[in-house]
């Protein structure tokens, strides 16, 4: 962990007061010591994350944090003059200090990678709490009187004396119907912010203040006249992403037998070139959906590259059903914690091959097929030639197969619509009405940006602070065992790329993943239709996991939730994970409390 105490007014800071652990070093700074860093590398495992760094340049900047950077080479070039060095030398921290040196504030724009980090400028007697542009890596604060503590960590924030338990009702509000919070700053207490993504958290004399450097701004379609250059792009752009994340030794894949993984793999292996050992996957499949053949698929695209593949079959069955009896617990209240012991063996398994592992999403989001509206787009701008185009090559890649299947559907009769989910019965109707949730959810929804004029379900969904709900499961993982979790498909390189190609035809069923990877994977995989898990097969979790009124503490939720609503024959299907988000807060409330 990290973190950082400023003292608003101009005296020392006293360390003692802090409550550092004493696993934890402190460093302060200014004339006036009103500036402090803390920092461990100490996890459960002796490893937690990106490595925690520090480092200095002259007497005037220091940086604490998490940075991993992308595309060293380029900023590598722009600071070749200022570092006065060899550049190549300097860590990834040290670099940041550089362009720091060099640009002032500016230099977040040249920044890419996945980052939280702090930095002191003694000059300016000013404090700087900066998140990467996706959000990967946490940063919190909170304002105590005359102190912030900013941190990556939640727990340390909210452990400090000063710092108040109290909890933020909208955001459990959020929780127990959507799943995750609507707004990006809100956290599970009151007293301590998120620092949203691609946001600068300044503090210094003047105040404090937070300001966007970066927004997903996908303004025009990239159109090449060459087909091929379209696949030739996603590679590249992939590979590089790939390139930039992986370690000196083994890398991971968290592999599926879908798609986005396989080709993570493929990339990775090409990247990895004659010493393809270095890659290795890791594949969950479940006997009580054997019908999705997981297995069988991620294994022929093992075969086919040449990796070492660990298959771990999991079904409900597996589910632990004593995830009550064990004192683990994440920062804040998630269904990670119904798994978190099986989860704890098998990142101690995957540590033993691998300390890096790649996660596949991403495509899913990016390469929404949003036809209509990227249709509407070009016909609302009379781009005949683009319109035309694009319905000639709806039709040559959906095939005869496509269109007997768009025939049958619309021949048959049709199912009825789901209904927009109500709030859950068993909700406090009190509670409800004190967040306003109707009215946030008319008017928040998933808290994307749905404004964009040809991509908007795509564009919103990287807007979503959902995200920060993904990655936060990944950092949980992370306290569980030694390993570290990186993303290529979410690097802004990439990103940008899939959300810039036209939704017509590259987003229908991702042929521009299958096409890219012609000749490079299986022709059956390849083929292979899209798989998701039905939600039916979800619902036995709630029996499996003791989900039942019994099992609740009354006492603890009743400001919240009416548990004598709560049975697996009362949930439908479609709210089974809000029903499991009761039994998290439940049981991270015993633990909050004790």
């Amino acid at each position: 962990m990290f973190a950082a105490v400023f003292n608003i007014r101009a005296e020392p800071i006293d360390v003692q007061r802090l409550g550092v652990a004493g696993d934890c070093s402190v460093e302060t700074f200014g004339g006036g010591r009103r500036a402090a860093f803390v920092h461990s590398n100490a996890g459960p495992y002796g490893v937690q994350g990106e490595p925690c760094v520090t480092a200095s340049l002259g007497d005037r900047y220091w940086i604490v944090g998490r940075v991993r950077l992308n595309e060293r080479a380029n900023l590598q070039a722009r600071l070749a003059v200022e570092a006065g060095q060899r550049a190549e030398l300097l860590s990834d921290a040290a670099l940041c200090l550089h362009a720091y040196a060099a640009w002032g504030e500016r230099f977040v724009e040249f920044l890419s990678g996945d980052y939280a980090f702090v930095l002191w400028d003694d000059g300016r007697h000013r404090l700087l709490g900066i998140r990467d542009q996706l959000g990967t890596r946490a940063l919190f604060h909170a304002r105590i009187g005359d102190a912030w503590f900013v941190s990556d960590t939640l727990d340390w924030i909210i452990q400090r004396p000063s710092v108040s338990p109290d909890l933020d009702d909208y955001w459990i509000a959020d929780l127990l119907t959507l799943g995750f919070c609507r707004e990006f700053e809100r956290t599970v207490y009151r007293a301590v912010q998120r620092l949203a993504p691609a946001h600068v958290l300044r503090l210094d004399e003047a105040g404090s203040r937070i300001r966007r450097y970066w927004r997903l701004e996908i303004v025009e379609p990239v159109y090449f006249r060459d087909r091929a250059t379209y696949t030739e792009r996603f590679h590249d752009l992939l590979s590089q992403a790939i390139a930039d994340r992986m370690p000196s030794g083994k890398v991971g894949i968290s592999m599926s037998g879908g798609l986005d993984s396989t080709t993570l793999a493929a990339c990775a292996v090409s990247i990895a070139g004659s010493s393809a050992s270095r890659v290795v996957g890791d594949s969950i499949y479940s006997e009580e959906l054997a019908h999705l053949k997981e297995d069988y698929f991620a294994s022929l695209a093992a075969r086919h590259l040449g990796i070492e593949l660990r298959l771990r079959r999991w079904d409900v069955a597996d589910h632990d059903a004593d995830w009550r009896s064990h004192d683990i617990r994440p920062a804040e209240p998630s269904v990670t914690m119904f798994d978190a012991r099986y989860r704890r063996r098998m990142l101690g398994e995957q540590a033993s091959e691998a300390s890096v592992w790649f996660d596949g999403e991403g495509p899913d989001n990016a390469l929404m097929f949003e036809r209509n509206a990227y249709l509407s787009w070009l016909l609302g701008r009379r781009a005949w030639g683009r319109l035309g185009g694009a319905l000639f090559e709806y039709a040559r890649v959906k095939g005869l197969k496509g269109w007997a299947q768009t025939v049958r559907r619309h021949a048959g009769p049709r199912p009825d619509d789901r209904p927009a989910a109500p709030l859950p019965r068993w909700l406090n109707r009190d509670f409800a009405d004190r967040t306003h949730l109707v009215e946030r959810a008319r008017t928040l929804g998933e808290g994307g940006d749905m404004s964009h004029p040809w991509h908007p379900n795509a564009v919103a969904s990287f807007t979503s602070p959902i995200w920060q709900s993904h990655f936060a499961d990944f950092d949980f993982d992370e306290t569980l065992g030694p390993v570290v979790w990186r993303h290529p498909y979410l690097d802004v390189r990439v990103i940008e790329y899939l959300l810039a190609v036209p939704p017509v035809p590259w987003a229908w069923k991702k042929q521009l993943v299958r096409e890219a990877m012609r000749g490079r994977m299986p022709d059956e995989l390849l083929r292979r239709e899209k798989t998701s898990i039905p939600q039916e097969d979800v619902v036995p979790l709630l029996s499996r996991l003791r989900c039942t009124p019994e099992f609740l503490a009354n006492g603890r939720l009743e400001k919240y939730v009416d548990v004598k609503q709560i049975s697996p024959e009362s949930v439908p299907d479609f709210m089974t994970w809000p029903a499991l988000s009761v039994f998290a807060l439940d049981h991270w409330l015993t633990l909050h409390l004790n």
